[in-house]
């Protein structure tokens, strides 16, 4: 019989499960009070619940808790790496970053990814498979439980292409924001995106408050899809009308991601026509040094190309900053901590063979 996993389950869900296997409504709470808010790792830990309702728990229901495979800090500027391992064998990276405004924890939403964005280590060996609710949860929940801090914002940007786990973004965004859990409002939330629009027009549909970051990295169609194979479905035209549209519909500001490659969108002409491009919208560029990867030939631009790039944006009144690279000697980059840790894992098991 396949488990129900119950730390996937919203609160009146939760409610309806317990009377189900007749139990007292108010068991809801505390169960979902153990689960989102004391993050305990076992039903054993639920201590003001019956050793017979434990024993129920444990038979009927599935409690998702990721073991830490690697822990990585950067001697640079704190920035943490967690590689963990899933009930199935398969790992996910998420990253701890600590500002002075508060902890946010940037989280895988995929095991992989099918976007092949040509910059980018996650996508380098494909999709294996969405995450689940639960999964996404539990690298918040199990890096406060590590650290002993609060996290107080999240990003979608690690591993995995969020637009393409749709139904299970939501189900997550309302577990995570839920006043009976961790309550992390969906203001210090943010979803990137490389532009699937039709569920970018969906999302904002629902009226969350999550901020929005569209993967741009182009100008132009040409460019973007020598970057982006989205782009080869996707139109500029058709992504910017999608962000048009959720801001219109959220009243939320969209962040444009933009990744800086020497000699492919550095130029102050991109930088034109990147404005151009953006004029009269309310966003922000978020300008991002890309980080090389081995299996790539793209090289990271110089420090006067970026500030050059952000001058040029300014003064056509583009809001934008330059990202401060963290974990760069960590493997700070989305999905290089668990590519080198599959490759080794596999050339281990080619010598045992």
């Amino acid at each position: 019989m396949e488990k129900i996993d119950i730390k996937s389950m919203e609160y009146k869900e939760l409610e309806e499960f317990i009377l189900s296997v007749g139990e007292k409504k108010f068991r809801a709470k505390q169960i979902y009070e153990w689960i989102h808010v004391k993050l305990i790792d076992d039903f054993d830990k639920m201590t003001n619940i019956s050793a017979g309702f434990r024993e129920l728990l444990k038979e009927k229901c599935e409690l998702v808790v990721h073991t830490p495979v690697s822990i990585l800090t950067s001697e640079i500027d704190g920035t943490q790496k967690y590689l963990f391992e899933l009930s199935d064998g398969n790992v996910i990276e998420s990253v701890l970053m600590k500002y002075h405004h508060g902890n946010s924890v940037c989280i895988s939403t995929q095991v992989g990814c099918r976007m092949g964005c040509r910059f980018c280590a996650s996508t380098l060996d494909g999709l294996e498979r969405n995450l689940r609710p639960s999964e996404m949860l539990e690298e918040i929940y199990r890096i406060q439980s590590i650290t002993g801090e609060r996290i107080s914002n999240i990003v979608l940007m690690g591993s995995g292409e969020p637009m393409d786990n749709f139904d299970n973004i939501v189900r997550f965004l309302k577990l995570i924001s839920d006043e009976n859990g961790l309550h992390i409002s969906q203001r210090n939330i943010t979803i990137s995106t490389c532009g699937i629009v039709d569920k970018m027009k969906q999302l904002a549909d629902m009226n969350v408050q999550v901020t929005l970051a569209l993967s741009l990295h182009a100008s132009d169609d040409a460019t973007r899809k020598l970057l982006m194979p989205v782009a080869n479905k996707y139109s500029i035209e058709e992504i910017l009308n999608a962000c048009d549209y959720y801001f219109e519909k959220t009243g939320r500001r969209v962040s444009y991601e933009y990744s800086l490659v020497a000699g492919v969108n550095d130029t102050p002409e991109e930088a034109e026509k990147l404005s151009r491009l953006l004029k009269g919208k309310n966003c922000h560029v978020n300008l991002i040094p890309v980080n090389p990867i081995k299996e790539r030939d793209y090289r990271q631009s110089d420090l006067t190309a970026i500030r050059k790039f952000k001058n040029c944006l300014e003064q056509n009144r583009i809001n934008a900053t330059i990202r401060r690279e963290m974990g760069r000697d960590i493997q700070g980059a989305c999905g290089q901590l668990r590519k080198s840790y599959v490759d080794n894992n596999s050339k281990e098991k080619e010598v045992i063979s």
